[in-house]
């Protein structure tokens, strides 16, 4: 889209040709009342407040796009009388409960209402009952509603849910006198108020969805609350602590509320966690995974005099990538020092793909990132249950479809009906584990210009075509049978002339003795059906903006290295851009700062992971360390972005920069080690205290800095293995977690009440033996675990999910690094 001027109250301003006039203002820090819109979601129309006169023509900003040389007004007197009366309207029968309302303090209705200068009522209208809804983790209070839309439209277009719906109020019609007297669009909107609440999807008692808790975030009354935060604290007496998500890759920002645990008990405490939800969405772990915190009175003198006796001898560090880059760098300087191994498999199985990736790439880092995915009108998912891998990726795939008219392709071994769910413009391929190569051939053949592609590449996919022959038999059917279709439409109109034409353009095809049709071998290997290619095709219809979704599933393949050259190969000679998905909270940040190893030494110290000797966030080793949201440092994100954290909640005891300063690194602060993040990795050399925290009114986000994508040179070698059509059959097992839950710190949290267990779809138990609760032992080559049956409805098919979140479990012992294995399934 071009650049162009417009007018708003006498000020030239610059937007893209057809952005919409509200986001244009806002951008340029212009007002304009709005209750209805949310960024990034499809305008609804339900406040009207964002009435605006544009060349001379009254019109909603929300819906409005912009013109080169269009002239805005944002108040008129016509204009000043609707939104007054607007805001009179969605204060009739509104409760008088603003000093226990749980919005009080940050209530849009209240801004709104002074803001308008409402001062008295005109407008009456007898109420009905409306009884609050327990829905879960979510509370209703009908009373409060004003029907704004803005949850069901961010369920709609930002999670893909679809989980809320406007539904009948039952109440009386408006008085005809009203619609006389009334200004027009005041009226419009009352009409439509009068007859809505909000209500679920299901038509059930509870909310059955992802358990984001986004609807009670983007509520401007207090007519959607999150349970457990009802009646907990006035806003006005949190203190608002900015920070970035420590759960996954994604990065979100989000800010700690915080005040005093009680009038005896001056500690502090996190009550709930906020969001900007006009630029970013949480998932259900962001949003209520807050309180995992390592509480510890004081410091232990004797144990940590253990722990540098421990890291005198050892040889290893293992960890996990729950850790900030600072740790991580410190970590790096104690391996330059003393010659640990640094052990981490995760992170070291995903800096082996990437190092393999820029073999052919030329680049550090991959090229895309999850907020232009956003805007992208066609996206491809492979290796990655995204819905629990990184919930933004699915949030990003979803808003793409819903908002930009876009559509996706899916593959995935796992069946899962949340994706299924997104809408008529996702397709879903379900292959068998092992052929993830498969896939990445058949993108490549889809999607790579084929002249450009080294030649022994594109001969190889040429193999996988042939040409057969349809007989005569058959072309008439398919003739006849579009003539009828032609016949049909244009006879109902009286149009003979165009039947005739239609058969003129139609019939010589008969004489046609043969017709080759394309045979992809790729499709029949992957098991999809006959009409793939041609909804394929439908679906790349005026599509132009393409992103291929990688993810874990990729990074420990048996053959992951020719996978990391396959996405190379479809970057480099294809439209998709292409994003990575890592595996956990600052994997990225982890495989880019520390030279990992392989295999454990002889002894070993272990951070948040088990070792001879145990540092832990989890309050379950030999010395106590601080969980990510009792600490200051960096995470580096999906998104390539190197981003802030903040300490929200105290901690007393040693820190892993206590450790080095014993072993003679010698720091005061551990964000003194933010500025000498590796350069030659991307980093910059940027202070802690200079990092920005914050988003600007077009969304534009000043959160730490990005990484720099740095070029590599290549031997120009390009060549890929021929992928061996293999595939694991029998009783499937998965490594992956269900929805709201990554680590044992989010299976930590107060109120993210997953159970511990063997996931198995209900589509599974009701043809199987099983039934939920029952014990059973999973047994795969290499280990056995015994558990209890969970029952999930949001994956289905045959294939059981063993999650990671229960370090007891030991799920992993099952898997030889890929995620999927075969396993036996027996009751104890």
């Amino acid at each position: 889209m071009s650049k162009i001027t417009i007018n708003i109250d006498g000020k030239e301003i610059q937007t893209q040709e057809g952005e919409y006039i509200l986001n244009a203002a806002r951008a340029n820090n212009i007002f304009i009342p709005a209750i209805c819109y949310l960024t990034r979601c499809s305008p609804t129309l339900a406040c009207r407040l964002c009435l605006v006169e544009a060349d001379g023509k009254q019109v909603y900003a929300c819906n409005a796009k912009s013109k080169d040389g269009m002239n805005i007004a944002t108040v008129t007197e016509n204009i000043v009388k609707e939104r007054r009366a607007i805001m009179e309207v969605y204060d009739v029968n509104h409760p008088l409960q603003c000093g226990v309302c749980d919005q009080s303090g940050e209530c849009e209705l209240q801004n709104y209402t002074l803001e308008m200068g409402v001062d008295q009522q005109h407008y009456a209208i007898k109420d009905v009952n409306r009884k609050d809804k327990d829905w879960g983790h979510i509370h209703y209070n009908p009373g409060l509603c004003i029907v704004c839309e803005r949850c069901v439209t961010a369920c709609k277009d930002m999670i893909g849910d679809n989980a809320l719906k406007t539904v009948a109020r039952g109440a009386d019609a408006i008085e005809a006198e009203f619609k006389e007297s009334m200004p027009k669009d005041a009226y419009a909107m009352w009409n439509k108020l009068n007859k809505s609440l909000i209500g679920l999807t299901s038509g059930e008692e509870m909310l059955d969805c992802t358990s984001c808790g986004e609807c009670a975030a983007v509520c401007p009354v207090g007519a959607l609350v999150d349970t457990h935060f009802i009646y907990s604290s006035n806003a006005w007496e949190l203190k608002q602590i900015p920070a970035t998500c420590g759960h996954c890759s994604a990065g979100c920002q989000i800010s700690y509320d915080v005040k005093h645990t009680s009038i005896d008990n001056t500690e502090e405490k996190i009550y709930r966690v906020m969001n900007e939800w006009n630029y970013v969405s949480l998932c259900g772990a962001g949003r209520y995974g807050f309180d995992y915190q390592n509480k510890v009175e004081s410091k232990d003198e004797k144990a940590f005099a253990r722990a540098i006796e421990a890291f005198k001898k050892a040889d290893t560090i293992a960890f996990t990538s729950t850790i900030t880059n600072e740790e991580a760098y410190i970590l790096q300087k104690l391996k330059e020092k003393f010659g640990y191994k640094l052990v981490n498999k995760e992170a070291k199985a995903f800096a082996n793909f990437l190092n393999e990736y820029s073999s052919i790439s030329g680049t550090t880092l991959y090229g895309y990132d999850l907020e232009a995915t956003h805007n992208a009108n066609f996206v491809i998912s492979v290796g990655t249950a995204i819905k629990s891998d990184n919930p933004n990726a699915r949030y990003a795939l979803n808003n793409s479809m819903s908002v930009n008219k876009g559509a996706g392709l899916y593959f995935h071994p796992v069946k899962d009906p949340v994706v299924e769910g997104l809408g008529k413009t996702i397709m879903t391929m379900y292959h068998a584990p092992l052929q993830e190569e498969v896939v990445l051939y058949l993108i490549l053949d889809l999607f790579a210009d084929k002249t450009k592609l080294p030649s022994d590449i594109s001969e190889y996919l040429a193999s996988f075509h042939s040409k057969k022959t349809v007989t005569i038999e058959e072309i008439i059917k398919e003739e006849i049978t579009e003539i009828v279709k032609v016949m049909k439409k244009n006879e109902e109109s009286g149009e003979e002339e165009e039947v005739e034409e239609e058969k003129k353009k139609i019939v010589p095809k008969k004489i046609t003795k043969e017709v080759e049709v394309d045979d992809n071998a790729l499709l029949k290997i992957l098991g999809a059906d006959d009409k793939f290619m041609e909804d394929l095709e439908k679906n790349l219809a005026k599509k132009d903006s393409f992103v291929l979704i990688a993810g874990p599933d990729l990074y420990t393949h048996p053959n992951a290295k020719n996978l990391a050259r396959l996405l190379a190969l479809v970057e480099k000679y294809s439209a998709l851009e292409l994003v990575m998905i890592p595996n956990l909270t600052n994997t990225l940040g982890v495989s880019l700062i520390c030279d990992l190893d392989d295999d454990r030494g002889s002894y070993t110290i272990g951070y948040n992971t088990k070792g001879d000797f145990t540092l832990s966030a989890l309050g379950d080793g030999d010395l106590d360390m601080p969980a990510i949201n009792q600490q200051e440092g960096t995470l580096t994100s999906i998104n390539k972005r190197v981003n802030p954290t903040n300490r929200a909640i105290g901690y007393n005891g040693y820190v892993l920069n206590d450790i080095a300063n014993a072993l003679g690194l010698e720091s005061e602060f551990t964000i003194d080690y933010t500025s000498k993040l590796p350069a030659s990795k991307g980093f910059k050399s940027e202070a802690f205290d200079d990092l920005p925290n914050h988003y600007d009114n077009d969304g534009t986000e000043h959160r730490g800095y990005l990484l720099e994508n740095l070029r590599l040179e290549t031997n120009g070698d390009e060549s890929v293995d021929r992928f061996k059509d293999e595939k694991l059959e029998g009783s499937l097992i998965y490594l992956a977690n269900p929805v709201r839950q990554f680590t044992p710190f989010t299976y930590k949290c107060t109120n993210l009440d997953e159970v511990s267990g063997i996931y198995m779809s209900e589509e599974f138990l009701s043809k199987s033996e099983f039934s939920e609760g029952d014990i059973v032992r999973v047994k795969s080559n290499n280990a056995e675990v015994v558990a209890n049956i969970v029952s999930d409805n949001k994956i289905s098919g045959d294939i059981v999910l063993l999650p990671t979140f229960d370090s007891k479990l030991n799920s992993e012992a099952l898997f030889s690094g890929y995620r999927f294995a075969i396993a036996s399934i027996e009751k104890v």
